[in-house]
């Protein structure tokens, strides 16, 4: 059984108990959301967590971290610091995206100590090893695939990117179209060359029932991946992209007809303006299938800062019903990032997430802003800093001119509303007190 296939039978599992006291949220609406679909619960039959994660409609939105070693970079340690940060600091999902070395081990080790659901995204793995036996990205095979898959799910992972949706007629339209910035997912970009070269159809497309098998075995949450997603704002809603989204909305319904749990990913780059229009078309062709969204990047020249680019575009998107965002870094198009700007990047989006819950879920996260603003009011430091998204941050920034925790901040200092209105009020008072006496 499935959580799907669970709710269907009307039955509420111990997992949709946990999420719906997690969420503050009546566990029956959980079932029947998750029997229509509209909510996942990210979990690996195998796999034990700590922290339970549900993605979709009533939920908070949540926030994925990407972490992994590169074929240019390949150190453990930095991975395993990146995962203590994602656990540290409340990510909600995190994905190990490491495409060279020892891709197992590594996977293994963050199986093991990320507390969180994991996600992956086996093509980079059947990439590599096609590399290590001297064949090109082009020679491997269905079976190659799907078994890489398979040792995925089977090693516990929780969710799983597949690029389902660029079928062999809109890889053959994105090589012919003129698009500004091409196609910028690496795993679309495989299957495009692999599709072209052997005039086949997508595996995952042509094969999508027996992926259905494989998933429902394990009840793994299968992320239908954005391959041909804009990767300049010139791009958004063009044929390929819209195109994408039809074929993966009409493959996620599917699955949920199977008991599989689904969700859909997003953009990528796309201006302020059609970011609203975008989360609605997605949940009008899916019929309201959780929408997992990257950034979104709202320009395309904040290099160094693409965390904030991508954190302005990600309020906007969860504020009209972008379920879960992937966090961008201050590396993104730059490098691989290191363990801080990973901090600075989830952080980032950790903001981001809330503020466009404010909008969408309101009063269930709304009250921590009330909390917080009567705290500043009182000049009670200590609520403050027990409220902020980091804390050592925000005290370390209170006392780099300033030894102890108490009045005003350093910024207006004497001169501090909540100083100045009291003391005169007090001053007016004592006045009157001391003429009524004389």
């Amino acid at each position: 059984m499935t959580q799907i296939t669970e709710a269907k039978s009307g039955n509420v599992t111990e997992e949709m108990k946990i999420v719906a006291k997690e969420e503050n949220e009546d566990p029956n609406k959980i079932r029947d959301r998750i029997a229509k679909g509209k909510i996942v619960i990210l979990k690996n039959k195998i796999r034990s967590l700590e922290k339970y994660t549900g993605v979709g409609e009533g939920l908070i939105t949540k926030v994925n971290v990407n972490i992994g070693a590169s074929t240019d970079h390949y150190n453990i340690e930095e991975e395993m610091e990146k995962i203590e940060i994602a656990n540290k600091f409340g990510a909600d999902s995190l994905m190990d995206l490491t495409d060279g070395g020892d891709i197992d081990y590594i996977r293994k080790l963050v199986l093991q100590r990320a507390k969180m659901p994991v996600g992956t995204v086996p093509i980079y793995q059947l990439y590599y090893e096609m590399v290590t036996k001297r064949k090109y990205v082009i020679d491997f095979t269905e079976d190659d695939f799907f078994n890489v898959i398979e040792k995925h799910f089977k090693d516990g992972v929780d969710f799983v990117t597949l690029h389902t949706g660029v079928t062999l007629d809109l890889a053959k339209k994105a090589a012919e179209m003129k698009r500004t910035a091409g196609i910028v997912s690496r795993g679309g970009t495989i299957l495009a060359a692999w599709e072209i070269y052997n005039e086949k159809e997508n595996p995952l497309y042509a094969n999508f029932d027996y992926l259905l098998e494989l998933a429902k075995e394990y009840d793994v949450t299968l992320s239908l991946g954005d391959a041909l997603r804009p990767g300049g704002i010139d791009d958004a809603h063009d044929e390929l992209h819209v195109g994408e989204l039809i074929v993966n909305s009409r493959l996620a319904r599917k699955a949920i007809e199977n008991g599989i749990q689904v969700m859909i990913e997003g953009p990528g780059h796309m201006p302020l303006d059609q970011i609203e229009m975008d989360i609605k078309l997605e949940k009008q062709l899916s019929g309201g299938v959780p929408y997992y969204v990257l950034g979104i990047l709202p320009t395309d020249i904040a290099a160094g800062y693409d965390h904030i680019a991508g954190a302005i575009g990600g309020a906007i998107a969860a504020m009209n019903g972008a379920d879960m965002l992937c966090y961008l870094t201050p590396a993104e198009h730059l490098s691989l990032p290191n363990p801080e700007q990973v901090k600075e990047g989830l952080i980032a989006f950790k903001i981001a997430a809330h503020a466009g819950d404010i909008i969408k879920v309101g009063e269930k996260v709304k009250n921590k802003d009330t909390e917080m603003s009567k705290a500043r009011s009182r000049l009670n430091w200590k609520r403050m800093f027990d409220l902020t998204f980091d804390q050592d941050n925000a005290i370390k920034i209170y006392s780099q001119y300033k030894n102890f925790a108490g009045g005003s901040c350093t910024m207006c200092g004497d001169l501090c509303v909540y100083l100045v209105l009291p003391r005169a009020l007090n001053k007016k008072k004592y006045d009157k007190d001391k003429k009524t006496r004389s």
